[in-house]
């Protein structure tokens, strides 16, 4: 069992959906159903803060039901969703259709986070803080009326918004001048690895740094999601413990795993914003994780349709699939050195509850919530097509073999995935926050 940063042999008890005894030995227990665990490691489910599964509005690309059953065949038991949905998720009537969407069909449990524009202000404010993970703000170009550039808009939701504010941070005005630069220079036949020069360094760290500026200025709760640049990750410090942080921030997966001399194999599939960039920057970014500037790793999961991928550099949507294989592509940097289980746990699991103050789940711990993860460190796993689970049916990671399987994951106490098989007869919760605003 790998736990709060160490490594035991252990029994797990669950009951009526949470943990109810951990011990060197239960077998006298008596359990309706007994997993045999021998040689496995048991972890806490991976918790991703931050997910795009398209519904709705978007359901040719993805849905709740079909996202979050990859996510559950990935050891990931725990989502928040993001609002660039259709429509945008900016009125507190959308928040609550998407809520019941997914008690209706999400496998794993759930959030949703609050969408902001320039306009939207009264919404945002009523957000309940009990039972929804934050407000979200595009601080770069989105879907819809969701770009947040309005200097007045940003001074007030950052004044006067008690809950988290998660923010995607590259500055519209920069990219705006890079695009027409490229435009001018190629037309419509944009090579795809320009993308990191369009969306460029200069525009991550221009605007991560007004968002920290205004954090501190009103001592904001911020979070600013997918740090792509090493330059970014000066930005931030590690002297203080993750619970008296006020500005966090986030890693994705694709951001520690890819880099630019990759667009010359797979082109659109692995084109996301903010850009995936040099070697360099990933390297800076493991760096930060490690030495905990940076303090949660994510996906940003954003699945395209195969179609849309195969456009142009222009038409070709940014954004790719990663939530069913986030935890294997961590444990291959564990089985390549790069990472310790214990830290892997400590920036999937126990950091998103404490950043994001979730209530009883993120830990294995007696009276927790069962969201847990059974992984065989020594089976590798290919991925292929048939073994794909997401809607959007592709993945940058096909023909990869990890060095470890996903064989078991529990949600909420629910066995909702074993041994290649999902079981849906009962479905995630919406989960809880304990924050004193």
């Amino acid at each position: 069992m790998v736990n709060e940063g160490k490594i035991v042999e252990q029994d797990v008890f669950i009951n009526k959906g949470r943990i109810e005894r951990m011990s060197g030995d239960l077998a006298h227990l008596k359990a309706t159903h007994v997993i045999d665990a021998t040689g496995k490691h048991l972890l806490p489910g991976v918790i991703d803060d931050q997910v795009h599964f398209r519904e709705p509005g978007l359901t040719h690309k993805a849905t709740i039901a079909t996202e979050s059953r990859a996510a559950v065949a990935g050891g990931t038991t725990t989502f928040m969703e993001m609002p660039n949905t259709v429509p945008n998720t900016l009125t507190q009537q959308l928040l609550a259709e998407k809520y019941a969407i997914a008690a209706g069909s999400s496998l794993a449990n759930y959030s949703f986070f609050m969408g902001v524009s320039n306009d939207n202000i009264e919404e945002v404010l009523r957000t309940n803080p009990r039972n929804v993970c934050g407000v979200k703000i595009f601080m770069g170009s989105s879907t819809g009326n969701m770009l947040v550039d309005n200097p007045q808009t940003l001074e007030t939701i950052f004044s006067q918004c008690p809950l988290l504010i998660a923010t995607h941070c590259e500055d519209e005005t920069t990219i705006r001048a890079q695009s027409a630069t490229y435009r001018q220079k190629y037309g419509d036949n944009v090579p795809m690895h320009c993308h990191p020069e369009i969306r460029s360094i200069e525009a991550c760290y221009k605007s991560s740094s007004l968002a920290i500026e205004l954090a501190k200025k009103h001592h904001t709760r911020l979070h600013i999601l997918h740090i792509s640049t090493a330059e970014e990750t000066a930005l931030f410090n590690n002297s203080l413990p993750l619970a008296q942080k006020h500005i966090t921030s986030e890693a994705c997966v694709h951001h520690l795993w890819f880099d630019a001399a990759q667009y010359h194999t797979l082109g659109a599939q692995i084109k996301c914003n903010p850009a995936i960039k040099e070697a360099r920057h990933k390297d800076a970014i493991l760096q930060a994780v490690l030495d905990n500037r940076i303090d949660i790793i994510a996906t940003d999961h954003a699945p395209h349709t195969w179609e849309e991928k195969s456009q142009n550099y222009w038409k070709a949507p940014s954004g790719l699939p990663l939530v069913q294989h986030s935890l294997q592509m961590m444990l291959d940097f564990v089985s390549q050195g790069k990472l310790t289980l214990e830290r892997m746990v400590e920036k999937m699991s126990h950091a998103p509850a404490i950043c994001f103050q979730i209530e009883e789940r993120g830990f294995i711990r007696e009276g927790y919530w069962a969201d847990l993860v059974l992984v065989d460190l020594n089976r590798p796993y290919t991925v292929n097509k048939a073994n794909i689970l997401y809607k959007c049916g592709w993945s940058p990671l096909e023909g990869h073999t990890f060095s470890s399987t996903i064989t078991h994951t529990i949600v909420s106490g629910h066995l909702a995935f074993a041994n290649g098989i999902l079981n849906d007869s009962k479905l995630g919760e919406r989960i809880l926050f304990t924050r004193n605003v």
